[in-house]
């Protein structure tokens, strides 16, 4: 599936959609239409349920989409999150240095200095993609949209770029409302929001995006350790560490990883976790899941550990970032402690000290993507999307036969019994065949017609999107059986 094909179908089949498309088009910015909205609720619900299911101290949080300045002076994104730009001096265009230079050069150029970038194009004589003219230099250009707050304006604020601060800001409060304790873990998912100089690909990279982000709270003395080191140390995690750069993936227990990679077990025990929720929860194939290890040059700023969660993508050529694994040492609340003028040491199990994070981040958008690509297939004359019941937009769909001899009032009743406990669709219209296409499409789990044969002996027939089989079950026993195909 390339990337102008999933395209059209993600519009077509009301997935999404490039936003205000009536006036042309807003770039950077996608709606979510009627079937990527559930696609995106059943992630966020998937993703809520497994992460704060591990811990019983992780908790999830609502915090602003709008901060002061204050805390990104403090975070040192007003210093460091900028972006790479390069101007094209004939027709104005700006373009993001390091993405014109990996599409022309196939390489990644992520963590290169503005000076070195600049080089690298002049080097090799790209021009702007767009009118051909000359590239200028490169310069940094902070990626935050700025905010006047207040009637007179005169109070200087941001769209938050991550999700992330409001969980710092917040921690000693939480802290404290929670009796002490550590780990301590708060998610959000919410917006977060990024100047991009070129958005592209999709819902891959936007301006206007969703985050769904879990901040741990932990004793770094315990760095080394989890009370449930056992749960995973036999587990093997999917790795590609930078020295395997250009080579294949490796698989190592967690303990090996321990002892070869020198990782610290509470970080690799949240990898394996991280792991299974993509192999288990969603299902997605093991061949195209691995954890990738961000070089120093590489890795975001704040980041003393930093593994990427990719898949691979056809339509994007190859293993693309869905999110990421960040040790992030004491670096936030640090510089909380140091702008605020408010200590942010806690007292736990008999000794001062400031809380490291660790944090495990989702681009929530970037995954209903990768869900629709690799779900996708296409079988003889029909297409199908093969999402799990846990995550298919709908689960049932419902279809009278015909529309009369009172079919379709039995159709209607079994559809307003079962949508008390599935996400249950009723569709009358087309031929059945049709309608069994159409749900597949959009991948809707189970199909249950109601035919003749249900006003005598009170059956349906209940038909599988992945198999196509059918099998007659009575309608007492429907909701029972349904679940337990489900499961």
């Amino acid at each position: 599936m390339n990337i102008e094909d999933l395209s059209e179908f993600a519009r077509k089949k009301g997935f999404f959609w490039v936003s205000s498309e009536i006036y042309g088009g807003f770039t950077g910015f996608y709606d979510y239409g009627v079937n990527g909205t559930l696609l995106k609720r059943k992630f966020e619900n998937q993703w809520r349920k497994y992460f704060l299911g591990l811990d019983d101290n992780f908790f999830e949080i609502e915090p602003s989409d709008i901060m002061p300045e204050k805390v990104f002076v403090a975070s040192g994104h007003i210093t460091n999150f900028v972006d790479p730009v390069a101007k094209c001096m004939k027709c104005g265009a700006h373009h993001r240095a390091d993405h014109i230079l990996e599409d022309f050069l196939k390489r990644n150029f992520e963590g290169i200095t503005a000076e070195d970038l600049t080089k690298l194009i002049k080097d090799n004589k790209i021009v702007c993609p767009k009118c051909k003219g000359a590239l200028g230099d490169v310069k940094p250009l902070i990626m935050m949209f700025p905010l006047s707050v207040g009637a007179e304006g005169d109070v200087k604020g941001y769209l938050r770029p991550e999700t992330a601060q409001g969980a710092y800001v917040n921690f000693l409060r939480h802290f404290n409302i929670l009796r002490n304790k550590l780990p301590l873990g708060l998610a959000v998912i919410g917006k977060a929001y990024r100047n991009e100089i070129s958005p592209r690909n999709l819902t891959t990279r936007m301006r206007e995006f969703t985050q769904a982000e879990l901040q741990i709270f932990f004793d770094p003395d315990k760095l080394n350790e989890h009370e449930r080191w056992d749960e995973v140390k036999n587990y093997i995690l999917i790795l590609y560490p930078v020295d395997q750069r250009g080579k294949k993936t490796v698989k190592l227990s967690c303990e090996e990883v321990v002892k070869k990679l020198k990782l610290p077990k509470f970080y690799i025990w949240y990898l394996a976790k991280v792991q299974q929720f993509y192999l288990d929860h969603l299902k997605l194939p093991e061949a195209k899941f691995r954890f990738k290890e961000l070089s120093e040059e590489e890795k975001a700023f704040y980041n003393k550990i930093h593994w990427d969660v990719e898949l691979d993508l056809e339509s994007l050529g190859g293993f693309k970032e869905v999110g990421g694994v960040h040790y992030r040492g004491d670096h936030d609340l640090s510089g909380h402690e140091k702008i605020s003028k408010e200590s942010h040491k806690i007292f736990f199990e008999g000794k001062k000290f400031t809380a490291n994070i660790l944090e495990l981040s989702f681009g929530v958008d970037r995954n209903i993507y990768a869900l629709i690509e690799l779900s996708y297939r296409k079988e003889k004359d029909r297409a199908i999307l093969s999402l799990p019941p846990n995550l298919a937009p709908l689960q049932v769909a419902v279809f009278p036969l015909v529309n009369k001899d009172s079919i379709d009032k039995k159709a209607r009743a079994v559809f307003e019994a079962l949508k008390e406990d599935f996400d249950a669709v009723y569709d009358d219209s087309g031929s059945i065949g049709k309608r069994y296409y159409r749900e597949d499409e959009r991948g809707t789990f189970l199909a249950i017609t109601v035919d003749y044969d249900s006003l005598k002996a009170e059956d349906v027939t209940v038909r599988s999107r992945d198999t196509t089989k059918q099998t007659r079950v009575s309608i007492k026993d429907l909701k029972k059986t349904l679940l337990t195909l489900m499961k």
